[in-house]
């Protein structure tokens, strides 16, 4: 969490085909840092924005097909409203039917991290992801994209350096160790880390990147918009930010849908135990892979003849012990070593959507026989991990959490946490041991973070779309988020996967339903997958010279 990232949570722009097909799907798990639903707000923060005089109205760029682009200055900290201002890049794609406008649709598509502004210019490519927005819908709004503070074009978090990032990249995990490493060079790591973060952005900024402040500049696009409504649609860490906005601003809430949400009690409160609740269920789904993989049999899975627990953990053993050599690939990928520790982080983020299934298992039957161009292609794949992966995405994810999470600084919770974690989830819990450290020795504390419920009193009901089988954000926070809204209903998707609109027709009719004309189903609603997940392999990899 994401994006709760926990997670989309995702890259937009590669194709859903062939080898790309996981990539993309992939990269939907990393909303899990992002999170979603019962949080908090301070009760003086509307006070703190409303004294601001009305902003000018944005000045659009034509930026792409029926795309306009532009800058908007907001308050670094609302509570000194004359201060210092920070540049947000912001996108509108213009509603292809102006005659048929409704308002503005506002989203967020999770991580935290992710770029929303790239999500929008790549949405045509990303027919049938999670989070694409339907021809209706585009229609009927124009699309503002906002990259948050501290993502993207909004002045993007650094902590490491190329040679840091290169170097961390490189260095072995051990996936058999809580963290990967020793605690004492976990705790290296963290202060390099965060000393990194410190000495390329002033405190000021790392302390401004809370959730609350999002939701203020948020309220600052719409009104430079001339809007007095917005609607609203989050993914993972999107419905973070859509209940901190109508808990402040609920009169300015037209519908809002929260798409594969978490508990906020948890983001606001227990950063551990929302790691822990997101590495048991990224298990979850890797458990339905080995199961589907078995009752479908050899004859369909071919990968671990029947046993395909048994042909994991052997695979992974073996890959810590003699990493496999993947040679160059141009364009796909740049070569290097694939050890344990990098085909558990690609398995665990293809067993979260069926949809990448079959490629998990082609990857898996490819290392297995020695070619291990497809598993590590996937591994340079992630951007959005809920864990520690070395990548730029994963500094701004890390810096927008630990300004809104309370995280213990006493190294005993997280040993604590970490001993937790590995019983209740043997193969993953290893890669969410210790991945708060960083939290922890955060410098930057956030003084006004979130305190109070997130109720969203006032505001019209949300729709609440959980996932029966979501890798990263558990359906029961989504039932918790309809528990903490003051008014929800909660809709479920059955089966694998992070985030369920744009990828089931049941949960597409009641997302644009609700979000064109305030129709919401029914309480208790569940979708059905039109087809179940399969494991057969979309091509047998084959033996390479990488023994």
């Amino acid at each position: 969490m994401t994006g709760a990232s926990i997670m989309l949570p995702f890259r937009r722009a590669v194709s859903r085909s062939g080898a790309a097909v996981a990539a993309a799907a992939l990269l939907l798990t990393g909303c899990a840092g992002g999170a979603a639903g019962a949080g908090a707000a301070s009760a003086t923060m509307p006070d703190a924005s409303s004294s601001i005089s009305a902003p000018d109205p944005i000045a659009w760029n034509e930026c792409g097909p029926n795309l306009d682009c532009a800058t908007v200055e907001v308050p670094l900290e609302y509570t000194e409203p004359d201060g210092a201002q920070i540049p947000l890049a912001v996108m509108r794609h213009r509603a292809t039917d102006p005659t048929q406008r409704i308002g503005s649709l506002f989203f967020n598509p999770g991580g935290p991290g992710v770029a929303a502004t790239d999500t929008l210019r790549n949405m045509p490519a990303t027919a049938g992801a999670p989070g694409t927005f339907s021809p209706d819908l585009l229609a009927r709004f124009d699309v503002i994209a906002m990259d948050p503070r501290g993502v993207g074009q909004s002045g993007a978090v650094r902590c490491l350096t190329d040679e840091q990032r290169a170097e961390a990249a490189g260095t072995g995990s051990d996936p058999a160790v809580p963290g990967g490493k020793p605690l004492p060079d976990l705790l290296a790591d963290a202060t390099a880390f965060t000393d990194g973060c410190a000495a390329h952005q002033s405190i000021e900024f790392l302390a401004s990147l809370s959730t609350d402040n999002v939701a203020r500049d948020m309220d600052r696009i719409r009104a430079a918009l001339g809007e007095d409504q917005i609607t609203y649609y989050g993914i993972s860490y999107g419905t973070v930010v859509g209940p901190v906005y109508a808990t402040l601003f609920p009169d300015r809430v037209r519908q809002m849908v929260l798409d594969a949400p978490v508990d906020t009690g948890l983001w606001f409160g227990d950063s551990l135990e929302f790691l822990n609740e997101v590495a048991v269920a990224s298990e979850r789904t890797l458990n339905a892979w080995f199961e589907t993989c078995r009752t479908e049999s050899a004859a369909v899975c071919p990968f671990g003849g029947g046993d395909p627990e048994a042909a994991f953990d052997a695979l992974i053993v073996a890959l810590e012990a003699k990493p496999l050599q993947v040679a160059p690939v141009e364009g796909v990928t740049p070569g290097g070593i694939l050890d344990g520790a990098m085909a558990l982080e690609a398995a665990r983020g293809l067993a979260g959507d069926r949809a990448t299934w079959p490629v998990l298992t082609s990857a898996l039957l490819g290392a297995q026989n020695g070619d291990g161009t497809l598993l590590h292609f996937l591994w340079t794949s992630i951007t959005v991990s809920p864990f520690g992966v070395p990548t730029a995405m994963h500094e701004v994810h890390t810096a927008v959490r630990c300004a809104d999470w309370q995280t213990p600084t006493d190294v005993a919770a997280h040993t604590a946490a970490a001993t937790e974690v590995v019983a209740a989830a043997e193969r993953i819990g290893t890669r969410a041991a210790y991945s708060a450290l960083n939290c922890a020795l955060w410098p930057a504390p956030n003084e006004d973070r979130v305190t109070a419920p997130l109720t969203a009193a006032g505001a019209p009901p949300a729709l609440v779309v959980g996932g029966r089988l979501d890798p990263v954000t558990p359906h029961h926070w989504a039932e918790s988020m309809v528990e903490t809204l003051d008014s929800a209903v909660l809709l479920t998707r059955e089966g694998v996967g992070h985030g369920s609109y744009g990828t089931v027709p049941c949960v597409d009719a009641a997302v644009d339903a609700t979000l064109i004309d305030g129709v919401l189903p029914a309480d208790g609603t569940v979708c059905n997958l039109e087809q179940p997940g399969t494991t057969a392999p979309a091509a047998f990899a084959t033996g390479g010279a990488g023994n």
